[in-house]
Parts: C-alpha cells; sequence; structure tokens
C-alpha cells in the first residue's frame, strides 16, 4: 500500500492534484465522478486536502478529500465504488457575555466581538414590546448566553442564543431559549412572563416583515399583512399557539392554506404550503408545536416560504407583537416548567461568566 497526501494552491484543479499522485486519466476521471456523488466539485477551495491511497501495483484503493468543518468525502475503489461523507461530531460550547450598550444592539454586538446576527433574534422576539431606535437611550445592560458548534478552532454551525437579558427603563426582559434548538422561546419582563413564542418554521430566515413594501411579484407597494419565513421546500410548519383548524385549502394567492381559530376573535394563517398531513380536517384540535403543513410556493409566491398571519376580528395585525396568542399559550400550560428554565437560564449565565471560556465584557462601546 502506498499513500500519498497533498492540498489545493490557489487556481489549482482537483485533476492537476490528482496528477501529482501519479493517477492516470482514467483514474483522475473515476476519482472526480465517486467524489461529485457527495460532493459539489465546484466548492472546492485552496487548502482543501486530498489523500490518494494505491496498492503496491498502482491501482487505486481509497481517496479521501477533506473539506471545511473537518469533514471528508471518503471513496473507496473495489468491486464496486462507495463514496461516503463522513461528518464528525462537534464540540458545543456554552459562551456567555455582558456588556453595555451604547450606540444599536447590532454596532454593540459587532464591537464587542460577539455574533451579530444576535440583533436579528433580539428585535424578533421583543418586536412590539420594545422600540429599540426610541427606548435605547444608551448605558443599557445586555447579557447574553449562546451554543457554538465548534471542530477544532473553527464553529462549524450558527450559534444559536440561550438567554438574554436587556434592561431598559429599569425594566428587566428576559429571553430563554430551549435547548432543542426548536425556536421557542420564553419572554419575560421583570420575573413575570410576557409571552410565549412558538415559531411556525423552526431555523428558519425571516425574510419579509408585516408593514408596506415593494411586492416581488406585482413591483408596486402593497400592504404586506404577515411576515414570510424562507425556507426549504417541504420543511414542517408547526402551530405557534393551540387552537380548532378552522380553514384547510386553497385562497387565491396564499396558495395552500391552514387557518387556526384561537378563542373567538384571533386567527392564524399559514399560507403558500406544499402540502398539510394526510388526516388533518376542519375542528381537529391542535396543540403549540403540532405540525400542520409544509412549506412551499403555493399561489403568489416566488419561492419556497411560509407567509404567516394573526388576524384580530378579522384584521391582520402584526404576528411580531400581538400578545393574545401567547396569553392562550400560556394559559393553557404549553410551558409548565416556565419558572425553573428562567431560574435555571440565570444560574447557568452567572457561572458562565466565572469561568475562563466565558466571553465577557462590560466595558463601554
Amino acid at each position: 500500500m502506498e499513500m500519498w497526501s497533498g492540498s489545493l494552491s490557489s487556481g489549482e484543479t482537483l485533476d492537476a492534484l490528482l496528477s501529482k499522485a501519479g493517477l492516470s486519466a482514467p483514474d483522475r476521471a473515476e476519482v472526480a465522478l465517486a467524489l461529485a456523488a457527495e460532493y459539489d466539485l465546484r466548492k472546492l477551495k485552496p487548502g482543501y486536502g486530498i489523500e490518494v491511497e494505491t496498492s503496491l501495483s498502482g491501482s487505486l484503493r481509497r481517496v479521501v478529500l477533506s473539506v471545511d468543518a473537518g469533514v471528508q468525502i471518503e471513496a473507496v475503489f473495489a468491486h464496486e465504488i462507495a463514496t461516503r461523507k463522513i461528518v464528525p461530531e462537534p464540540d458545543l460550547v456554552l459562551r456567555a457575555a455582558d456588556t453595555t450598550v451604547e450606540t444599536s444592539i447590532f454596532a454593540t454586538l459587532a464591537s464587542a466581538d460577539i455574533p451579530a446576527q444576535f440583533a436579528v433574534d433580539l428585535a424578533e422576539m421583543l418586536g412590539g414590546t420594545v422600540d429599540f431606535r426610541r427606548d435605547l437611550k444608551g448605558g443599557e445592560r445586555l447579557q447574553l448566553m449562546w451554543r457554538e458548534a465548534t471542530f477544532g478552532d473553527q464553529v462549524i454551525r450558527p450559534p444559536r442564543l440561550s438567554f438574554a437579558a436587556l434592561t431598559i427603563d429599569q425594566a428587566l426582559y428576559e429571553i430563554v431559549w430551549p435547548d432543542d434548538s426548536s425556536g421557542n422561546a420564553t419572554i419575560f419582563v421583570d420575573g413575570e412572563l410576557l409571552r410565549v413564542f412558538v415559531q411556525p418554521v423552526k431555523g428558519a430566515r425571516l425574510s419579509s416583515v408585516y408593514g408596506n413594501r415593494w411586492h416581488p411579484v406585482f413591483g408596486d407597494v402593497r400592504m404586506h399583512t404577515g411576515v414570510d419565513f424562507a425556507a426549504p421546500h417541504g420543511t414542517p410548519v408547526y402551530a405557534t399557539a393551540p387552537g380548532r383548524i378552522s380553514f384547510i385549502g386553497r385562497r387565491g394567492g396564499y396558495g395552500r392554506v391552514v387557518e387556526i381559530a384561537h378563542g373567538s376573535d384571533t386567527m392564524t394563517r399559514y399560507a403558500h404550503l406544499s402540502s398539510t398531513p394526510e388526516g388533518l380536517s376542519i375542528g381537529d384540535r391542535v396543540a403549540a408545536g403540532d405540525m400542520i403543513g409544509r412549506v412551499g410556493a403555493t399561489g403568489t409566491a416566488t419561492g419556497p416560504n411560509l407567509h404567516y398571519e394573526v388576524r384580530v376580528d378579522g384584521r391582520p395585525t402584526d404576528p411580531m407583537s400581538e400578545e393574545r396568542l401567547a396569553e392562550v399559550a400560556s394559559a393553557e400550560g404549553t410551558n409548565s416548567d416556565i419558572a425553573s428554565r428562567l431560574e435555571d437560564s440565570r444560574a447557568q449565565f452567572s457561572r458562565l461568566l466565572d469561568t475562563d471560556i466565558a466571553t465577557a465584557t462590560s466595558e463601554r462601546l
């Protein structure tokens, strides 16, 4: 058995690198086809490594391509060619920061070397309760705790918030996210439950907010009566609060829709769905977090997304500011361990700040 290893240089092709390993043109073509079964070779970058294993007679036995985040693409050449992707188990690291806001949340996070994307998470959770432009006057204390998945010195997945605390005008706003990355968050003011936010699509990107916007299809300014979550086709969609199914079917530009009634005056609408669960029908009772459909692009949509609406007495309201659903959710006990989760998060944050892995700062920015 003979081993050869090398790495891609700037401007170098995979074929050129394999040629350095002494492989013939047919073998190089076979390697490229095998690796392409598990990895898009157009994404190759300088520094990616490759190992080539051949027999003493020179026949090809095994090739391993090392890409980002410790991921390897292995191709074994025997009677049949077998290719697989090897993804290492990451280290999960919990980090914390304690800082002071002097300008915007975004600028504060960026200056404190905290993931700036958390500014979007905070705005999403506290929207309708806190106006960051109006209410932030400088000097507010901001505490954050988050999880990072790492491989060596590299963060290989987007970090996720676990806990946040923001003091504004002597009011303490705290947010607790669950450990399972479901996207659900519990929001408190001065230790009292404010609302429970159950995200309709877990891990999705908020792509369009409520209010007037330039319509991407019709090309004019129109009122956007909900919020849009961009996600891959087929991603599960979940009920944001308990209620009863009041409509399943198609509604013009909304495409395939599920509507849920929450009491006598509040309704949520989930639009552009690709499908709904078999057996789900009008009158069925659902709990917060139950799957009621999958992301699609039915109706007037430029791509797969969920259009999510909250209507009160038939009128659309901003889903990010509506608290009635949260009142319904909390009243029906969707978070039985709410108080203990807050206390646990506070204690964990305090312990973490005392360790070497905490990223703590209280300097003025």
